[in-house]
Order: C-alpha cells, then sequence, then structure tokens
C-alpha cells in the first residue's frame, strides 16, 4: 500500500506506481502539490519503494502548468522540508527527483509550462501525446528565467541554440516540435500513449533493480548538472520574480484571466506575446 495525499493519487500495479497530479481547478504548482511531492520522494527514496513511477494528470488540458504565482513563498517553504532551509527550491526538489532509486516516467498529456515543464525535465523519460501536449518555459515572458533547473536541463538536451529559442522566446511547443528538439523521448498518437507507456514502465519494472539504478546513476554522474548551479539559478529566479517589472506583467495577466481555465492559459505563449512590451 502506499500513502494517501492530497494532491496525488496514486496506484500500485506490481512494481509500478501510478501517481497522477488532482489539484483543481488547473493543477497549479502550489504549496499542497510541494507538500505532497516532498512526501512521494520520501517514500520513493525507501529500498522497498516501487522500481518505477508513471506521472500523469488527472486534467486532459493541464499537466502542470507553473507555478502558483501567488504563493511563491509558500510553496518554497514546503520545498525547504525535502532539504532543509539552504535548498528550499523546486530546482533542488526536483533535482532529489532525478536521484531517487526508481526510475521515473512522465506521460504528458495537456500543457506543462514553466516549473511543470521543469518537473518533466527532472524525470527520466517524458513521452507526450502528439494530439494534446504543450510544453514551454514562459518566465522570460513574465521578466525571471527558469528557477528549477529549466536552464540547465534544456542546455543539455536542445543544445544551446535551441535552448535559447524556448527559453527566450517563452513560446509553446507542441509534442512535434519538442520531440524533434529533443524535450521529450517521443510523441505518440494519443490513442496510442496509454498502452506504450504502460508497457515500457512494465518491462523495466521487471529488470534487476541493482542494475536499473546502478544504470541511471551513472547516467545522472555524466548529465545532471551541480547542485551549486541548481542553487544559482533558484537564487536568480526568487530574486527577479520579486521585481517590478514581474509584477506589472503578471498584473497584466492576471487581468486577462492568469491562473484559470481560459484562453491565456490555454495559451499561455500567445498571452505573453501580446502583453505590452517591456522597457
Amino acid at each position: 500500500m502506499t500513502a494517501s495525499y492530497e494532491t496525488i493519487t496514486t496506484r500500485l500495479d506490481g512494481r509500478v506506481l501510478y501517481a497522477t497530479f488532482n489539484a483543481p481547478p488547473i493543477n497549479l504548482i502550489g504549496p499542497e502539490v510541494v507538500r505532497d511531492l516532498v512526501a512521494l520522494l520520501e517514500e520513493l527514496s525507501r529500498p522497498d519503494s516501487a522500481r518505477v513511477v508513471v506521472f500523469d494528470s488527472g486534467d486532459e488540458d493541464f499537466f502542470l502548468p507553473h507555478v502558483d504565482m501567488t504563493q511563491v513563498p509558500q510553496y518554497t517553504t514546503e520545498a525547504a522540508k525535502a532539504g532543509g532551509p539552504g535548498d528550499a527550491s523546486l530546482g533542488m526538489l526536483f533535482r532529489k527527483l532525478s536521484q531517487i532509486p526508481a526510475v521515473t516516467i512522465v506521460k504528458l498529456r495537456g500543457r506543462a509550462h514553466g516549473a511543470g515543464s521543469e518537473f518533466a525535465l527532472a524525470c527520466d523519460m517524458r513521452f507526450a501525446s502528439r494530439e494534446n501536449a504543450v510544453l514551454g518555459q514562459p518566465e522570460v515572458g513574465i521578466g525571471a528565467p527558469p528557477g528549477a533547473g529549466g536552464v540547465q536541463h534544456l542546455s543539455r538536451l536542445l543544445g544551446r541554440g535551441r535552448a535559447l529559442e524556448a527559453i527566450l522566446t517563452s513560446a509553446d511547443f507542441d509534442a512535434e516540435l519538442a520531440e524533434r528538439y529533443g524535450w521529450i523521448n517521443r510523441a505518440l498518437p494519443d490513442a496510442e500513449l496509454d498502452d506504450f507507456v504502460a508497457t515500457t514502465a512494465q518491462r523495466i519494472a521487471h529488470f534487476p533493480h541493482d542494475a536499473l539504478i546502478a544504470a541511471k546513476a551513472a547516467v545522472n554522474a555524466i548529465t545532471l548538472p551541480e547542485p551549486a548551479a541548481v542553487r544559482a539559478d533558484s537564487a536568480l529566479f526568487q530574486e527577479l520574480v520579486r521585481s517590478d517589472s514581474v509584477k506589472q506583467r503578471a498584473g497584466e495577466l492576471f487581468a486577462r484571466g492568469f491562473q484559470t481555465r481560459g484562453p491565456v492559459e490555454l495559451d499561455l505563449g500567445d498571452a505573453l506575446g501580446d502583453l505590452k512590451a517591456a522597457d
């Protein structure tokens, strides 16, 4: 049996744990979601935990759209519980996610913007619905660089030019383009996504656990950013997210329906492009 969580529904199928985000109205990353992630990662760090974890969403339009911009101090406080006050950031929480002794797979439907994309990037594999998945890093369009691993992971996966395109344009990327750039492993027809991910997860879960974790650790040693780099990105985000520029631009988005189930969130890349030009 697995623990119960407020915003994550879990189901164990043999050695595979399915973890589904359910945080109405649109799965914003707020203190409740972060609190549950901290507890879930603690559970997954135990030797007897699931070998493979599949993360998905109960909302077909939103995987994890981004952080709750009205609760940055609150979710940061919850993130600190994973590593202490010195690591009070989503970036370090997500780095811990990358290192747990289980294989993590994202089954992506809906929008994964900002820290939602960074959560997916921190997982080991990402498979997305060709018809119904969107990724983006909107932070620069609002007024701050990504602060939870996006700069580090996208630079490694996409290369310099494409990483800068993704980060500096704050544009939406559909699953086909994300696959071509290397943001995700594969884009699959929506009708095939569930079976493909389930088959992949069960296949991996049947292999020797020691071999899985040793191989993951070896790849992590080559590809994961150093803690100092993650902390620096997080500190810069925390500094700039409090700036007058972010307050002004976020305020304009809120006036248009930001953080509600409406056109701004459904087409965030377009909404950012329509904001008044910054000085």
